[in-house]
């Protein structure tokens, strides 16, 4: 970790970006000469492993499991396996989901594979009165938006709706003008071909039609239900984003060894910090 946060070899200040930085051998951190508070720092600080009473290995070993358990891994399962509290596992699953986000700038080009679903309850397990009003279409769940670029990576982001004016500026935000759009029959698509190669699939009559198919994206979603319905069981609207870091970077290191995964993830520790209170939504609180 040392290496792949510095590099080069001169540590730096995570607090001011000093060099004029020594380590003290007893307390095993190391010392900023720089006037600031908190000169002190050790190798969590600046990283999601900032505050935890945890060590190194105990992270280490929820990273590898993360990161290489096809279907995730649960709060429960990590309790055991490290032998730490259901809570503090929790706590440890989103810190490691929030390092696996993807904020690449890079627009998706190719042949890119576009679609949506809706994450939730089966309508048949709602109470009648609500499957009488709200049908059993998309009410009552999350939607989520995906792109898929053929042979590369996917991404997928919650949505609040899955109205063209919603799906358009996402795709142009992600995709490179010019490449060809592969989606169904959806409303929601239209007019896409003033910037695109816009290629239809009507799922009414036919699901491949040579190189013009869904397929991809639908693989992906299967896998993310797979893993959200026989996993995780119950996930709030509230942290299904993070779900969905998890499990596209997963399928976009589907080709990697698992220590090639591991080491990954390590490398995109740095930067980031998640704290608890801000985890279950009372960072303004103050509680």
């Amino acid at each position: 970790m040392i290496a792949m946060r510095w590099p080069n070899g001169q540590v730096q200040c995570p607090r001011c970006g000093s060099e004029n930085v020594t380590y003290l051998e007893n307390a095993r951190v190391w010392k900023c000469y720089s006037k600031h508070p908190k000169a002190k720092f050790s190798l969590k600080v600046g990283t999601i492993f900032e505050d935890s009473a945890l060590g190194l290995d105990k992270w280490f070993t929820s990273m590898w499991l993360i990161a290489n358990a096809k279907n995730g891994i649960s709060s429960c399962e990590l309790a055991r396996a490290i032998g730490i509290t259901q809570k503090s596992a929790w706590h440890v699953l989103h810190r490691v989901r929030l390092a696996m986000q993807n904020g690449s700038l890079a627009k998706l080009k190719g042949h890119v594979e576009v679609d949506e679903t809706f994450i939730g309850g089966l309508a048949r397990n709602r109470h009648s009165n609500k499957r009488k009003h709200e049908g059993t279409g998309g009410a009552g769940k999350v939607a989520v938006m995906g792109l898929l670029e053929r042979h590369g990576e996917v991404r997928a982001h919650v949505i609040p709706n899955t109205q063209l004016t919603t799906l358009r500026p996402h795709i142009d935000r992600h995709v490179e003008q010019g490449s060809s759009l592969h989606t169904d029959a959806y409303v929601g698509y239209k007019h896409l071909d003033d910037e695109y190669v816009h290629n239809v699939i009507n799922h009414a009559v036919e699901y491949v039609r040579g190189n013009v198919h869904t397929n991809g994206i639908e693989n992906f979603w299967a896998l993310l239900k797979r893993t959200l319905k026989g996993t995780y069981v119950s996930v709030e609207p509230f942290h299904l984003f993070r779900y969905l870091d998890e499990q596209a970077f997963r399928f976009n290191k589907r080709k990697a060894t698992d220590f090639e995964r591991f080491i990954e993830v390590v490398r995109m520790v740095f930067g980031k910090r998640l704290e608890y209170k801000q985890l279950i939504g009372q960072y303004s609180s103050g509680v």
